[in-house]
Order: structure tokens, then C-alpha cells, then sequence
């Protein structure tokens, strides 16, 4: 039986969708089809996704990765082990459009319970300039400008969009394995309140900031910045590799001076030589903010909720506030 489902806020999740156009399907039974193991098996793309499936799925899942530990997530290409992996599970847990050989490798398989997790939450378009007076900026509806018109993936790094796309998980493990739906649905609530109380931390950690303007190397930070009314200025754009124009640099040093910025942030997956050269040429230091789209032994924390609070501090030290 399929099931369409989409969330419609953290509170609600409703009916909606099939695959192909943000999905959501589902089976119904007594019991969840048989995987790997004898447990909810749960293949998810990578971390932030991971995350979600281990802590709602508890006890009753096996959750794997498609992403290892420091790849970098936008190259992932999948293997035929993988795709063996996909074909014999009982979920799998995705965000479409961020990999697209994942999303191929999702669309072709015949596992049951299909969870896009940007059809659970709302998705919008993002630039190298985004959050503050950004928005004087932004690309009309329908510009094919690059990747300025492209639909920004990086929900996660928005503590209250993750906790609608956690709701909407909890509520499709429990509909494909509702012999534990109990389980998932207390789960699920558990998780929504640590979001909660990190959203409550990040808006009563920033609101004293005097600066509101951060740079990073990679654009992956725009919903955090509006969330908390901040002004992030990408160095490249939602490519993380993507190489900046000698423009775009001398634009940035400017800018930096005129906004009292401090810092060049840098993530962990990727090199920090465009952060490091465009702050000695700025006379800026540098420091990590992590996208968190995998764990390595270079992250700050063990886990999602530890590395956001070390991109609060790092954030709160860069913009001054108290």
C-alpha cells in the first residue's frame, strides 16, 4: 500500500507524497519486511540523515551509511555493494538533489519506505549572500544564475527545519514498522525538544552579537543565518569546491572591513587554502564552522548536537557576543 505524507509543521504531519516528486512512501504491516538483519534495516545517504534514523529508530533499527566517515558527501558515487544494500533494506532515508547518484540509485530500487527528507521541510534558494540585507539580492523566481538559483540542501544546520524533518521521519518509521510505532513516536519527541532547546541556545547565544556578518568557504550556512538573524557571505557557493573569483575575493575583503568581521571559517571535509589565503590577504584569522555533513576525528563533538554547540561558540566568539 503506498502512503503519501508530508509535514506540514513540527507538530503535524500529514498526508503526502510519491516518489519522484518529494517522497514519502510507505508500506503497512504487521511487521517490517525482513532486511539484513532481523531490525528495522535503515540505509540513510549520509550524516545528518544517519543521525536522524540511529536516534528515532533506537533499539529497534540498523541504520548504515552510504557516506563513510570524512568523505565528502557531493562526491559520493554509489557502489554495487551499496546498491545491494539499498535493494535489500526496509528503508531508506535520503535528502534529494544533494547526491545525485544516491537519488538515481533511490529512484531504480524496489525498497519499501522511501523518506526524502526535503519534503519535510520548506526549501529556498540561497546565494553566495544570504540572511540579512541579502535578500535586496536575491535571484528573481525562476533564474538559472548558477547555483544562486538552486534550492539550498542544508536544512540540518537549521535547528527547527531538522526537527520538521525529525517529525516526519518518526512518523514514516511508524508507519512502516508499527509493531514499534510507540517507540519511534517517543523517540521522535525526545529529539524535538533537544532541537528545541538547541534553537532556544543559538538564539539567546547570538542575540547579543554587535557583528551579524560571518564569512565562510562554503555557502552551506544560509538557513542558520536567517534563523538568527546573521548575514553569512560565502566565499565560493553551495559548491564546496568551487573556486572563487579574484573579484569575489577583493569584494569580501571590503566587505570585511566595513562590517567588522573578524574571521574566515572553514569546514573539515574540505581544504582550508582559500580560507587561509583570503584571511592573511584581509588580516583575518580563521576557525572552523562545520556543516556537519559527516563526523571525523577533526570534528568538535561526537555527534550532531555537539558540533552545533561548537559552531555556536565558535560563531559567538567571531561576532563578539557575550
Amino acid at each position: 500500500m503506498n502512503v503519501r505524507r508530508r509535514l506540514i509543521s513540527a507538530a503535524a504531519v500529514t498526508a503526502t507524497t510519491v516518489l519522484g516528486t518529494a517522497t514519502l512512501t510507505a508500506c503497512g504491516g504487521d511487521t517490517a519486511a525482513a532486511g539484513n538483519t532481523d531490525k528495522f534495516d535503515v540505509v540513510a545517504s549520509f550524516y545528518p540523515m544517519a543521525f536522524l534514523a540511529e536516534r528515532i529508530g533506537g533499539d529497534h533499527a540498523h541504520v548504515t551509511s552510504l557516506t563513510q566517515p570524512g568523505q565528502e558527501p557531493h562526491d559520493l558515487e554509489i557502489s554495487a555493494k551499496q546498491t545491494a544494500r539499498l535493494q535489500d533494506s526496509d528503508a531508506v532515508l535520503y535528502l534529494k538533489n544533494l547526491q545525485p547518484s544516491v537519488d538515481d540509485a533511490v529512484a531504480q530500487s524496489g525498497v519499501r519506505t522511501k523518506i526524502d527528507a526535503a519534503s519535510l521541510t520548506s526549501l529556498e534558494k540561497h546565494g553566495n549572500e544570504v540572511g540579512g540585507h541579502a535578500a535586496e539580492h536575491d535571484e528573481p523566481e525562476g533564474s538559472d544564475d548558477g547555483e544562486s538559483s538552486g534550492l539550498d540542501p542544508h536544512i540540518w544546520l537549521d535547528p527547527v527545519r531538522y526537527a520538521q524533518v525529525a517529525e516526519g521521519v518518526g512518523a514514516a518509521f511508524a508507519k512502516a514498522d508499527p509493531g514499534h510505532a510507540a517507540d519511534y513516536r517517543k523517540n521522535t519527541a525526545d529529539l524535538v525538544r533537544e532541537l528545541d532547546a538547541l534553537n532556544t541556545e543559538f538564539t539567546t547565544g547570538l542575540a547579543t552579537a554587535p557583528t551579524k556578518v560571518f564569512l565562510t568557504t562554503h555557502a552551506a550556512f544560509g538557513y542558520l543565518a536567517e534563523r538568527y538573524g546573521l548575514t553569512e557571505e560565502a566565499i565560493n557557493g553551495l559548491d564546496p569546491e568551487s573556486e572563487p573569483s579574484a573579484a569575489r575575493v577583493k569584494e569580501l575583503e571590503k566587505l570585511a572591513k566595513a562590517d567588522g568581521v573578524t574571521t574566515v571559517f572553514y569546514e573539515t571535509l574540505v581544504s582550508d587554502k582559500t580560507a587561509k589565503t583570503v584571511a592573511k590577504d584581509a588580516g583575518l584569522r580563521t576557525d572552523v564552522l562545520d556543516p556537519i555533513e559527516g563526523i571525523t576525528k577533526k570534528s568538535r563533538g561526537q555527534d550532531y548536537l555537539q558540533v552545533m554547540r561548537a559552531n555556536l561558540t565558535a560563531l559567538k566568539t567571531a561576532l563578539g557576543a557575550k
